[in-house]
């Protein structure tokens, strides 16, 4: 037995089901409620349980189809393509992966970044996606990022970056934590010209991306229950020795910890982005509609704290 079957580990996989398994009926289950959902009611609620609001797996078309003002959004930087420096092969070749990962999302890479409006407001926006093995951050997607912060920069409007990713990319080793410099410089220039940025952290959002670009948003957003840290449940509890409770590490805990400034269900998102956008760019169009946005944002995070401390104190 050789060294790579002795030490070769199964992980558990976090699985994104991008078409539907031959006979397939329509009827799902709910991960969180267990209730049984038709596939057509949860579609109409934008991938969300109309029972209890756990949020599914949404695709970045969708995701943009939700933020961007309708016919506005403009991809950029798309002919930017992966490659393979290092050579890298694990039970199969990294260029193998890549073709395969493009094959299966239309996508170059897991990064899609353009310029649009969002509630009006002229806006460069960035979408990971989860379906292009794992949202990773390899070298392309710390490239797209960086140029579409210096084009916000070179144009002065906002920048919105939507996450949802495994972390940095390690089939290409140091050429992706690179990137984790790189986006983060870039968004020090975008901060030094007092152009705004915010943040949108999906499940899940962990390693190299939440400690970069993830978490250096003006203002921090994260949809309900959503899986946020550096590293996963598993290799803490392996670390510690101990286990986490369940609700370490979603975004309800982060919330009660100050890490990020607010959990917005899906169908207020473009919303409540469009509000902070027109706060930070000083467009605020009705100013006691953005007083009522702000108290009643602050009034849910707040119950949110509460309920959340009552949870934490329940299990102990």
């Amino acid at each position: 037995m050789g060294l790579f079957t002795l030490f070769r580990r199964q992980k558990p996989k976090i699985n994104v089901q991008i078409e539907k398994k031959e006979g397939f009926d329509g009827w799902i289950k709910c991960s969180d409620c267990q209730e049984m959902l038709h596939q057509e009611e949860v579609s109409k609620n934008l991938e969300c349980c109309p029972k209890c609001g756990f949020h599914f797996k949404f695709s970045i078309d969708k995701r943009i189809d939700l933020l961007a003002d309708e016919g506005t959004f403009e991809e950029m930087f798309s002919s930017i393509a992966p490659k393979n420096p290092l050579k890298f092969y694990d039970s199969e070749s990294y260029t193998d992966r890549i073709k395969k990962a493009q094959k299966k999302t239309g996508e170059k890479d897991a990064v899609r970044v353009g310029k649009c409006h969002i509630a009006g407001q002229k806006t460069m926006l960035g979408v990971l996606n989860f379906a292009y093995m794992g949202g990773s951050m390899g070298s392309v997607v710390g490239e797209k990022i960086t140029r579409m912060i210096e084009t916000a920069i070179k144009e002065k409007i906002p920048v919105v970056m939507v996450c949802s990713s495994g972390g940095a990319r390690m089939q290409e080793s140091i050429f992706s934590l690179m990137q984790m410099a790189k986006t983060s410089a870039a968004l020090a220039k975008l901060s030094e010209m007092q152009l705004p940025y915010i943040s949108v952290l999906t499940h899940p959002t962990t390693g190299g991306v939440t400690a970069s670009f993830a978490s250096l948003g003006d203002v921090i957003l994260a949809e309900p229950k959503a899986l946020i840290g550096f590293a996963g449940p598993r290799v803490i509890e392996q670390t510690m020795r101990q286990k986490l409770p369940e609700t370490a590490q979603k975004s309800e805990f982060l919330l009660q910890k100050g890490m990020i400034d607010g959990i917005v269900s899906r169908k207020d998102l473009k919303e409540t982005v469009g509000f902070f956008l027109e706060m930070f760019t000083g467009n605020v169009t009705q100013p006691q509609r953005g007083v009522d946005k702000l108290d009643a944002l602050i009034n849910a995070s707040t119950k949110m704290r509460q309920a959340h401390q009552v949870e934490i104190v329940s299990t102990k």
